[in-house]
């Protein structure tokens, strides 16, 4: 499954912004609509990197569905940023 939503929380010790929720299912439009670009580009690497096109979508498609799940959390000097992605 590919992450729908992404939440971002960013703190300072004189600021904090409220849980802002981000919805990524809203960014396969533009992909869609983009889609033979990419698929395009990513043919080209492929014959750059001399590697099998299939191979190379296969990869990029076990990536983003492996990012569910996936927590980010920096912190330095008391300020703290963080991103989920459900």
């Amino acid at each position: 499954m590919t992450p729908n939503l992404a939440v971002v929380a960013i703190e300072t010790p004189q600021w904090r912004m409220p849980r802002l929720w981000i919805p990524l299912f809203l960014l396969w439009i533009p992909v869609l609509l983009l889609s033979p670009l990419i698929f395009l580009l990513l043919a080209t690497i492929a014959i750059a990197t001399k590697n099998n096109i299939w191979r190379l979508l296969t990869v990029f498609w076990s990536i983003a569905f492996s990012l569910p799940g996936t927590q980010v959390r920096v912190e330095a000097e008391g300020n703290r940023i963080l991103v989920r992605l459900l």
